[in-house]
């Protein structure tokens, strides 16, 4: 098995009809194949975090999720009670629609307040910041203002997709490029949204992507035994 793989995929559960049998089964998984995280909704991360107690695997889960249009308030304290519950990452959406706008700096303002509400956790150690900006929805320079309004505010990831609009709207290789020129090397790109094979996967790391955002993990090391 594919240890450096496996520590590229965030193991993602976030259908609106998850059970908590299904939970169990997503975090028994990461632990038997050694994934970064496993990625779940906020009302499943305490029983995540008690599955997965005791190894090297984070458990992570949304916020603004999967529009972005909840009040910077409501993502803030989101973020804060997460944080409080044991949690390594955050991936919160970016207010699209504030972007098409042209509001550029409300945007940089809400994920700089969420980024301080990350770095600033300190009990259960810090949690990584990673911001949507569902790229289906923008032009190519969209993404490139969108991806280096994420740099520059202190977030440590750009991501994809929120892989929520359907097929065909999530990563894909000129996609995750035009993200990794956009903020260099100062931060991580995740790609999210529709990945199903180690071959999708290992292309999108070319492209740029140091982070694999799939529900089909457990496929894709298959593939890799």
């Amino acid at each position: 098995m594919n240890k450096e793989i496996a520590k590229l995929i965030d193991h993602t559960i976030l259908g609106t009809d998850v059970s908590a049998d299904e939970v169990d089964r997503h975090c028994q998984e990461a632990r038997e194949y050694g994934f970064k995280t496993v990625f779940v909704h906020p009302c499943r991360v305490e029983q995540a975090v008690d599955r997965i107690k005791g190894t090297d695997i984070g458990v992570g889960t949304v916020c603004g999720f999967p529009f972005g249009a909840d009040l910077t308030s409501v993502k803030i304290e989101m973020a804060k009670m997460m944080a409080g519950m044991g949690i390594s990452d955050i991936d919160m959406v970016m207010n699209v629609g504030f972007l098409k706008d042209g509001r550029s700096q409300e945007i940089t303002d809400e994920i700089k307040q969420i980024a301080a509400v990350c770095k600033q956790s300190q009990e259960h150690g810090r949690v990584v910041l990673k911001v949507i900006i569902e790229t289906c929805l923008l032009t190519d320079e969209e993404k490139s203002i969108a991806s280096m309004i994420v740099r520059d505010a202190g977030a440590d990831f750009v991501k994809t997709s929120t892989g929520y609009l359907g097929p065909g709207t999530g990563a894909n290789n000129a996609d995750v490029s035009i993200l990794r020129k956009a903020v260099g090397k100062d931060i991580g790109v995740k790609a999210s949204g529709g990945i199903r094979t180690l071959g999708q996967m290992k292309e999108l790391v070319q492209a740029g992507a140091n982070r694999i955002g799939t529900s089909a993990g457990v496929a894709i090391m298959n593939e890799e035994l």
